[in-house]
């Protein structure tokens, strides 16, 4: 099942999904510049292979609900997040914010 939710963030309204798997559920908040996931994202490959999209993003382990998104500290962030300033042991919704 996919759940799709408007998620306040510092008065920006963003997009959270959920998508419910067997024995997994992968989360992810989005702005338009970029998105925080859950420790599915493999932030080595968008750095790496897909490094010529630049994608902005960042990676949380350990959460299971978009308000544990939001309130981890980020694992591991791609080079291009980190030009925004945003680096790893900040929370998702601090990220969120440089993302708007």
């Amino acid at each position: 099942m996919v759940t799709l939710e408007p998620v306040q963030v510092g008065g920006h309204i963003l997009v959270g999904v959920e998508v419910k798997l067997p024995k997994t559920t992968l989360l992810s908040i989005s702005t338009d510049k970029g998105y925080i996931m859950c420790g599915a994202l493999d932030v080595g490959l968008l750095n790496e292979t897909l490094a010529d999209r630049h994608i902005i993003a960042a990676r949380a382990v350990g959460v299971r609900t978009l308000a544990q998104l939001l309130a981890a500290p980020l694992e591991s962030v791609t080079i291009e997040a980190e030009k925004l300033g945003i680096v790893p042991g900040m929370t998702g919704a601090d990220a969120l914010l440089l993302m708007v």
